[in-house]
């Protein structure tokens, strides 16, 4: 039962440092010219000074919608680690998790909602911006979260405590 219980939480610290990183870090579009967009800055390397130059990119509605939806998948995510935490010592034997697991499912709606949104409108996020960009590796950790997200929840759900 302990390994159960560690590997549990090492999947929920897996998928809060995916979230944390996916909506923190600067590529979730990255353009030929080393230019890198992020949700929140759209930034551009510059050799001359050996710095990134960013400006904000909180223009588009649909990309509002993203911000926010990642925001709420890391809240939730953390909320649902607190809340295990705390059933963990406090739930007396043989309850379920449904809290923890409902969090947790909420999070990984989330995720894939804001990904979903950033992959059908990203075209429109990048209307003045040369062609040829690609998804960066922020996307795709964003994408990685949400099966995780979605084991991990369906898991707590089924989780019973024991001694």
């Amino acid at each position: 039962m302990s390994f159960l219980l560690f590997a549990i939480t090492g999947l929920h610290v897996l998928i809060l440092v995916l979230l944390f990183v996916a909506t923190l870090d600067k590529s979730w579009w990255v353009l030929p010219d080393d230019e890198t967009v992020n949700l929140w800055y759209d930034c551009l390397y510059d050799n001359n000074t050996q710095s990134w130059l960013c400006a904000s990119v909180a223009e588009s509605q649909w990309l509002q919608a993203v911000q926010a939806l990642m925001v709420l998948a890391m809240l939730f995510s953390s909320f649902a680690f607190v809340l295990f935490m705390y059933q963990l010592y406090t739930m007396e034997r043989g309850g379920l998790f449904y809290a923890t697991g409902v969090c947790q499912l909420l999070a990984c709606i989330s995720v894939f909602t804001a990904a979903l949104i950033y992959a059908i409108h990203v075209d429109k996020f990048h209307l003045h911006r040369q062609s040829g960009g690609s998804f960066g590796y922020c996307f795709v950790l964003a994408w990685l979260a949400f099966p995780l997200a979605l084991l991990s929840g369906v898991m707590y759900i089924h989780l019973r405590k024991r001694e």
